[in-house]
């Protein structure tokens, strides 16, 4: 394994500074770009002494490998996920309504990173997939996530339908998205602790995914497509559950 990863990407690289600076080994900016943006970028690093090293753009393009770098990378230590251990110590401690959201199956880098972006967004407390068959961080995730991927735990677990369980056993409701529900997602209290399960692109949850679910829900199409993409399902669906949670009366 290597000792060290690329983070690129305006919002991506402040949000490692501003979250996880002790992972920043070196900055790598393009040459000759000086504008307020950036600037803020290499006050950042100047202040949690990081080194800073200008490069050419073609330098830089290589390190990205066909990604949009936006002029500036950064070389840091290799992520963590989050084990259920680690998991299970955070719900012990949380002093609000656990709000989790699960991807089973979700192997493109940029869905995943679309939904741990709306999960920070929406207040989640963590982001659950499956350590095979799914997508892991990685630079591109960083990238569309927008510094989400700094804030919001991504927890890999090796038996899905284990992991249910237990969140089950410890009191948290298990709502999967599924289009042949009869149930429409409005229908379901999301103000009690809650799992949501997105399933994968095109096929949907597994089988024992959806043998663990509470209840399966359903959005209202009223279009000619019959299925939305799977981040933007996975918003939808988590500021159903904020909407309920911040409604006063």
């Amino acid at each position: 394994m290597s000792d060290k990863e690329y983070v690129y990407g305006l919002h991506a690289v402040q949000a490692m500074l501003q979250h996880a600076p002790k992972r920043v080994k070196q900055l790598q900016l393009v040459r000759g770009r000086i504008d307020s943006r950036m600037q803020g970028v290499v006050d950042l690093a100047q202040q949690h002494k990081v080194a800073v090293q200008h490069v050419s753009t073609e330098d830089l393009d290589k390190l990205a490998d066909g990604g949009v770098h936006q002029g500036v990378i950064a070389v840091v230590t290799p992520s963590q996920l989050w084990s259920e251990d680690m998991l299970g110590h955070m719900l012990d401690d949380l002093d609000s309504v656990p709000l989790l959201l699960v991807l089973d199956g979700v192997t493109d880098p940029h869905n995943l990173g679309a939904c741990l972006r709306s999960a920070d967004a929406a207040g989640a407390h963590a982001v659950i997939i499956p350590r095979d068959r799914s997508a892991s961080l990685s630079p591109t995730v960083r990238k569309v996530a927008c510094g989400a991927a700094e804030t919001v735990p991504l927890v890999a677990v090796t038996n899905l339908a284990r992991t249910l369980k237990q969140l089950q056993q410890r009191g948290l409701w298990v709502v999967g998205a599924a289009g042949e529900a009869e149930q429409l997602l409005y229908e379901v209290d999301f103000k009690v602790p809650s799992v949501i399960v997105m399933g994968a692109e095109g096929s949907g949850m597994r089988r024992l995914t959806r043998e663990h679910c509470d209840y399966l829900a359903k959005l209202p199409m009223g279009g000619a497509v019959s299925s939305l993409n799977v981040s933007v399902a996975a918003g939808v669906c988590l500021f159903e559950a904020v909407r309920q949670r911040t409604q006063t009366s």
